[in-house]
């Protein structure tokens, strides 16, 4: 089983936290909800990762966001695909919820109560992914 690490950055404004709706152009997961999120690429850190898919996929830079936690590593499988995920939790609180500006991976921005999130059709574990930075 192939293992691939990626960060998820959930985005909090206020007492909400921003899901993102992954787009159809997406290769994984497509039209579920989730967190800021990408593949951690060589020679980046979690951290730095989280900060580079900030910038591409929400518009921000790293001084519009703060770090309020880094959770530990929690591991996700997929079966059908075939693959472990390794995921690296952030949570960062965003100075002005409105800058934010998504990108083509996404079609739909919503700003939640994360006790909510189990409503919502999301990504592998992303519920158990927010309970390690809430």
């Amino acid at each position: 089983m192939e293992e691939m690490h990626v960060v998820t950055c959930f985005l909090e404004h206020g007492a909400k936290i921003a899901l993102l709706r992954r787009s159809g152009r997406v290769g994984t997961y497509k039209g579920r909800w989730a967190g800021v999120s990408g593949y951690i690429e060589e020679g980046n850190t979690p951290y730095q990762q989280a900060l580079e898919e900030m910038k591409e996929e929400a518009g921000l830079s790293e001084e519009d966001v703060e770090l309020i936690k880094e959770g530990e590593p929690l591991e996700a499988v997929d079966e059908g695909l075939g693959r472990k995920w390794v995921v690296h939790p952030f949570r960062f609180g965003v100075k002005t919820g409105e800058k934010i500006s998504i990108d083509w991976e996404h079609t739909e921005l919503r700003w939640i109560d994360p006790k909510d999130i189990g409503r919502y059709e999301t990504v592998p574990k992303l519920l158990d992914t927010w309970q390690r930075v809430a």
